[in-house]
């Protein structure tokens, strides 16, 4: 498939220019082997390619949202379907002290900070099909890494004693904060203003209704944050939550009724047992209260046994849409983990872990060129998989891979062969280094 084709979508919004240089980097990414550098895909590049071509692409400034946005509607967007829009953060390992971001930020896979690039991304998923597809991403400031300045945390009793000249209680004429009127942290206001951008930049064509985040945004601030954006969020609570069923009585005032107690939940909220592998899921779902939250919440509790050792665990999904059933909660924050598979193909295929640029320009657009990579691959991977389900990104790279080592020797050649024996020779090399090779054709005799 020609990749100038693909991204006609995007002719109004970065020039002629830009978009051929881009054309050309990503037949160089799809077919080159090693570190996906600067360097690395000049090597691969054929003519308008050279080291000064992709240095002045990296340094153009291009309108990624829309770019994203534009290439999604055109050639991923299913009419029809359901999309969720899912966001995290993830971690890039960097050394070297000059690179645009660098901070120190915990990383998963160490289990402790390490000097990295850290950004946020938002992906589109379609339940439907299981899949994610990146449409935003930024980088988040080294000021928010663990090696900010941490304030001594002070006692509760000396700090009110501090602020009550010594008197006991509630001090006079305090009053209760209204709990939907909270201060965003500035991680929190980052995030706000990145799904206000993209919303501003979605068109009538695609309806998102809910906001899928990890537990780390299982609060009320988060969620508030998320109701100003006109979106419901789908998060996940503390294991131990303090939650209260609703007041019943006639007191009016009242809102918390009795608290919940999670090893004995009331029949009626029991929906459904699920057993696998010897473990004993029991799903319970309940309109519940936490006196942090400002209201209430659509509760999916799942209670694990092991029958055999008596080992339990508990998992507590929630969200701000009462009317959600518990299957579409499960399904949606199950859902949130395809974002991780853009991460690692980012990473993995197309050099979001390679990039060796510093300034801030070349740097946001190493990032953004990889996730766009991450769906132009899915549109490539559409053709292949008409023949072969199992056809993966590896797959895909080794078979432009053969493409381009075959076009090369042919150029070699004083007379062109025959194009019948040259889709053969196409057919035979492309199939080189594949984990699901194609069924071999018939090659002229």
């Amino acid at each position: 498939m020609n990749i100038l084709a693909l991204l006609q979508p995007l002719r109004p919004i970065v020039s002629q220019t830009t978009m051929r240089q881009m054309s050309v980097l990503m037949g160089a990414m799809l077919a080159m082997t090693g570190r996906v550098t600067m360097l690395g895909m000049a090597r691969w590049t054929d003519k308008g390619g050279s080291y000064r071509s992709v240095q002045r692409f990296f340094q153009t400034t291009i309108p990624w949202i829309q770019v994203m946005w534009a290439f999604f509607r055109d050639h991923l967007h299913q009419a029809g379907d359901e999309y969720l829009l899912v966001g995290d953060e993830c971690v890039v390992s960097k050394s070297g002290k000059e690179t645009h971001g660098l901070g120190r930020f915990y990383a998963p896979l160490w289990g402790r900070p390490v000097s990295s690039v850290a950004l946020f991304a938002l992906s589109l998923v379609n339940p439907r099909e299981r899949r994610s597809y990146p449409v935003m991403s930024e980088q988040v400031p080294s000021q928010e890494g663990v090696n900010r300045e941490v304030k001594p945390r002070t006692r509760r009793k000396k700090a009110a004693a501090q602020s009550s000249a010594g008197r006991p209680g509630r001090p006079p004429g305090r009053r209760n904060s209204i709990k939907t009127e909270v201060t965003l942290t500035p991680e929190l206001t980052r995030i706000q203003t990145m799904v206000k951008q993209f919303l501003a930049v979605v068109d009538q064509r695609l309806k998102l209704t809910y906001l899928v985040l990890d537990g780390h945004f299982g609060n009320n601030n988060a969620l508030q944050m998320v109701r100003q954006c006109g979106l419901h969020l789908v998060s996940k609570l503390r294991h131990d939550a303090a939650l209260y069923f609703p007041y019943q009585g006639d007191n009016k005032r009242c809102k918390y009724g009795a608290k919940v107690a999670y090893d004995n939940l009331p029949a009626s909220c029991w929906q459904q047992t699920i057993i696998d592998d010897g473990v004993h899921t029991d799903i319970y779902q309940a309109t519940l209260r936490h006196k942090a939250f400002a209201q209430p919440l659509n509760v999916v509790i799942l209670l694990k046994t092991r029958p055999t050792t008596g080992a339990q665990a508990r998992v507590l999904l929630f969200t701000s849409d009462l009317a959600l059933n518990w299957s579409q909660v499960l399904e949606y924050y199950q859902l949130r983990f395809q974002i991780e598979f853009n991460f690692r193909d980012a990473k993995q295929y197309w050099g979001l872990e390679d990039f060796m640029n510093v300034k801030k320009t070349p740097v946001t657009n190493a990032i953004n060129l990889s996730f766009l990579m991450v769906n132009v691959s899915q549109v490539l991977l559409q053709d292949l998989r008409r023949e072969d389900p199992a056809v993966n990104v590896l797959d895909l790279k080794a078979h432009y891979r053969g493409h381009k080592y075959v076009a090369e020797v042919l150029k070699l050649l004083p007379q062109k062969p025959d194009p019948i024996f040259t889709e053969a020779i196409f057919d035979r090399i492309s199939r080189l280094g594949r984990i699901h090779p194609p069924q071999p054709a018939l090659c002229p005799s």
